[in-house]
């Protein structure tokens, strides 16, 4: 395993960040110098080359989505860069090297959105090479959580059909992407703007989630029944969905935290439906280690597509959150992506 404790360079005492010293609004997140965190035992130091902007970073910064932060707190949580410094006992990176994290930002972690990233190294992944930093930071979020919920969830196999609601935003478009890498018939359902992409990602049949038929549709494209539903939308009732599956047939949810539905539990009992709520920030290290094996060969390979909407500066953070909270995906045009103010 490669070693080599210390810095690369001249690492600065201070760095920009954005961050927030309460919980709030996007207003409460504030662009200004924090000290260079030096890297610990079991840890790398990365100098920032591009960060994702994600919904789960609104629910943490605004104390939505309950979790231990040590103030000021840096808001974000994945991030691509360069490993400037690797603390005492760090092993399996060098000097240089470039890589990436997707799990900062939450569970007593500073966040990503800095200039340097200090980031424990069992959550650290390198980065293969030639691949560009912004669209690898771009799927970050959206395809692990795919593989956990298609692989760990779900336990899809191949000739499986699957059925994925929200096709087209991050987590829905990875889905397409991986269900349909491993084998699966996949039907996208996805607003009509986004019918030839999610088309482009492997979905051999795409619905309008706007269509007042859509119900029809599904149940004649399903037939006897569909194996694996995962609703990152949260537009359709989860007994709707329980009526497409086949016998043994599985719900992976990951619609936000705001849902509330009655369930027929008895008709989930009579066909041995199952649902599997799935929020990657739980996700034990091992799990996100694995996903990230999935991901790098896919990075090497063909890669995954993406869509980035926008590239700003990471003085823009707290205008990137109210661009996502306030703006349609299809008004965004993708993931919003920050970068250092000089690259």
């Amino acid at each position: 395993m490669e070693s080599s404790e210390g810095t690369a360079g001249i690492v600065p005492d201070a760095m920009h960040a954005a961050f927030i010293r309460t919980l709030g609004g996007a207003e409460a997140i504030e662009y200004g110098l924090l000290p260079v965190p030096s890297p610990g035992p079991g840890q790398v130091l990365l100098r920032m080359e591009a960060v994702a902007v994600n919904h789960v970073d609104l629910l943490v910064r605004s104390g939505a989505y309950a979790t231990k932060l040590d103030f000021p707190f840096i808001v974000g949580r994945d991030v691509v860069g360069s490993v400037v410094g690797l603390g005492a006992g760090t092993v399996g990176f060098r000097l240089g090297q470039r890589v990436w994290c997707n799990s900062l930002g939450h569970a007593g972690r500073q966040g990503s959105f800095s200039e340097y990233v200090a980031a424990p190294a069992e959550r650290v992944h390198r980065l293969p090479d030639g691949v560009d930093p912004l669209a690898a930071v771009s799927v970050l979020h959206g395809a692990a959580t795919a593989h956990l919920g298609l692989v760990r969830e779900a336990r899809v196999g191949a000739g499986e059909l699957v059925v994925i609601l929200g096709a087209g935003g991050a987590v829905g478009s990875a889905a397409v992407q991986l269900a349909a890498g491993a084998g699966c018939p996949v039907v996208a359902v996805a607003g009509a703007r986004d019918a030839s992409w999610v088309a482009g990602l492997g979905a051999e049949t795409t619905l309008d989630y706007r269509d007042p038929g859509l119900a029809d549709r599904l149940r004649r494209r399903v037939g006897a029944g569909a194996s694996v539903i995962w609703d990152s939308s949260g537009n359709m009732p989860v007994n709707e969905q329980a009526r497409l599956l086949r016998i043994g047939g599985r719900i992976v949810h990951s619609a936000g935290i705001h849902g509330h539905q009655d369930i027929d539990t008895g008709a989930m009992y009579r066909r041995d439906i199952s649902l599997h709520g799935l929020a990657i920030s739980n996700a034990a290290v091992g799990d996100l280690a694995v996903a990230a094996r999935h991901l790098d060969t896919m990075f090497a390979g063909g890669g995954i597509k993406t869509r980035i909407g926008a590239v700003l500066p990471l003085s823009a953070a707290a205008a990137a959150h109210r661009r996502l909270r306030q703006m349609p995906l299809h008004e965004i045009g993708g993931k919003i992506v920050l970068v250092p103010e000089t690259r």
